[in-house]
């Protein structure tokens, strides 16, 4: 059931009749958080060593698309935090995308248990607690996990983010963006990571080398490099991640028969070891939202709340481009009605130019036991508004579950830094069993769609047929063909003799080629042909 307490309700007034009587600083701090429409509720503001339950600490509901970060050093409780914003998300109808990195987080969809620090903790805050799963769905990257298996083409995943996961340099990006280019105008669909190896193969080759003269070339040392890169990230288990069926995204936007927001839980436990996989794959997902959902502009609530977590690995070793497609989604993003939050220890893990899209933040404690840790504090203290804490002294001196936070109000302005005690989750705070996990899987209406690989003919299966031919153009005529039954000569009519002239025909080859072949990418270069149906 959804919690009474996030749902829509009449206005409030700026602050209760109880929270009149707080310090004068608190009061002030307390009536930046009274809404009038539909809020999250965080908790209960920390004051002079004091929770101050009359003083609510919450975020509007429609502020949420205007991004977000969850910081703080581990074990502060960033992932309960997630937890507790996921909860109230899907009770308000707004589908939910949690990336799992520790495999804590699938207890979302089940009830969870009254102890007593869930007691206290209540009574701290004045939460009216109630055991409640989540409707959720459970996902694992190219089905190493527990979950429904997320895919994607090499095609749909494009050479931007490509070349951050292979680690390759400006110059190699280029030629690879190259590649794909050529791949893209060719027809050649590069499924899995075999076909893209075949068009490197092929293109410098002494037949395939004539096809990118007159736009560039491919050096046989950048070829090499690519080959070598593909050969090392197959080594990690890659293969797995790219083929067909590929995941349609939209299902991600997906609600419950009772109008909650659908969780979608992509387990990450299993492939933690390789962070610039799984961390530029989250990137792929997003970007190929932004690709695919119409403009919304500002909206009483998200269409989608993405989290990324261990934000920092998207930043790393990450090229320009890279770094500017990210700025460009995020910004631009908002306006689809999808929010996005990212998960890190410190917001200097985050680009200036993305930390400043970043309207609401919720910082856990942090440490100073360094001189890096000390200039990472301090830095951290220079991003909030200014406020009447000792900011540095009230961050290292947070305890597991509060956090320092600021959000967007109603009218886009920051709200006052309020120290907070966070409210508990509702659902349970650790792993789903395995049997009920495996279960919840196998049940699912998305399993019968993507649990089974498929592999059919692409790239690297024409380049094989077509050995000795001319090029790619060729290779369509390498299999035999049905011969056509004939028929009776009939008088031509204007309109007919126009369509089968020479000049004609060249032109709708050309046509073709861009409306059937040429693929749009987006600005991560991924890639989506019109009204193509998802397989």
């Amino acid at each position: 059931m959804p919690d009474r307490e996030t749902m829509p309700s009449a206005p409030a007034p700026e602050v209760s009749e109880r929270a009149a009587a707080l310090p004068q600083d608190a009061l002030r701090i307390a009536s930046g958080y009274a809404f009038t429409g539909p809020a999250l509720h965080l908790g209960a503001l920390l004051w002079d060593g004091q929770c101050l339950p009359d003083a609510q600490i919450r975020v509007p509901l429609a502020m949420l698309n205007r991004h977000g970060l969850v910081a703080g050093a581990t074990g502060t409780g960033k992932t309960k935090t997630l937890q507790l914003i996921a909860e109230q998300l899907s009770a308000q109808g707004v589908p939910v995308f949690l990336a799992d990195i520790k495999g804590d987080l699938s207890g979302i969809a089940a009830p969870g248990r009254q102890d007593a620090r869930v007691e206290g903790r209540t009574a701290d805050v004045h939460q009216s607690w109630t055991a409640t799963g989540f409707p959720a769905e459970y996902y694992a990257l190219g089905g190493i996990g527990r979950g429904i298996p997320v895919r994607a083409t090499v095609t749909g995943f494009g050479p931007v983010l490509l070349a951050k996961v292979l680690r390759l340099n400006r110059t190699q990006e280029q030629s690879l963006a190259l590649i794909f280019h050529y791949a893209d105008s060719k027809g050649l669909e590069l499924i899995d990571l075999k076909d893209l190896r075949a068009v490197v193969t092929f293109l410098t080759s002494d037949e395939g080398r004539q096809e990118l003269k007159t736009i560039g070339g491919l050096s046989a040392a950048t070829a090499g490099v690519i080959l070598r890169s593909l050969t090392a990230f197959e080594a990690q288990g890659a293969s797995d991640f790219f083929g067909e069926p590929e995941f349609d995204t939209t299902e991600l936007l997906r609600t419950g028969d009772d109008g909650r927001g659908t969780v979608s839980v992509l387990e990450l436990s299993a492939v933690q070891d390789r962070p610039q996989l799984f961390s530029t794959f989250l990137m792929w997902l997003l970007a190929d939202l932004f690709h695919d959902l119409p403009e919304l502009g500002d909206v009483d609530k998200p269409r989608l709340v993405f989290f990324l977590d261990e934000a920092h690995l998207l930043f790393d070793d990450a090229s320009e481009a890279f770094l500017e497609s990210i700025t460009q989604t995020v910004r631009l993003i908002r306006s689809k009605g999808v929010g996005v939050f990212f998960v890190t220890q410190t917001p200097k893990d985050v680009p200036a130019d993305v930390l400043a899209q970043l309207g609401n933040r919720v910082q856990h404690a942090l440490r100073a036991f360094t001189p890096d840790d000390q200039k990472a504090l301090n830095a951290t203290v220079k991003t909030f508004p200014k406020s009447p804490y000792d900011l540095e002294e009230v961050l290292t001196n947070l305890g597991t579950g509060e956090a320092v936070v600021t959000v967007l109000s109603e009218k886009g302005a920051p709200t006052p830094v309020a120290a907070t005690r966070l409210r508990a989750p509702e659902s349970l705070m650790g792993p789903l069993g395995q049997d009920a996990l495996e279960r919840a899987v196998a049940e699912s209406p998305l399993h019968e769609r993507y649990a089974q690989a498929v592999d059919r003919e692409s790239a690297y299966e024409r380049l094989e047929r077509g050995r000795g031919a001319k090029g790619p153009d060729e290779m369509r005529d390498a299999a035999p063909r049905k011969p056509r039954e004939p028929r009776e000569e009939e008088p031509q009519s204007a309109v007919e003799q126009v369509v089968g002239s020479g000049v004609f025909q060249s032109l709708a080859r050309s046509v073709g080629t861009q409306i059937g072949r040429e693929i749009t990418r987006s600005l991560f270069g991924t890639a989506r042909r019109s009204g193509r149906r998802r397989r």
